[in-house]
């Protein structure tokens, strides 16, 4: 379940780093790219935390 999230955010997330650039009707993103990113980078470690 956990990696079917932070899949979910990562796709979110280069959708909104460069969905601008490939279709220019895409919104800007702004910030919310960099909170998507660092919600990955959370949940990709308190897992690995759980796993060891």
């Amino acid at each position: 379940m956990l990696w079917t999230i932070i899949v979910i955010l990562f796709i979110l997330w280069l959708l909104g780093f460069f969905g601008s650039r490939v279709i220019p009707s895409f919104p800007q993103t702004g910030n919310a790219v960099h909170v998507l990113l660092v919600i990955v980078v959370i949940l990709v470690i308190l897992n690995l935390l759980h796993i060891i």
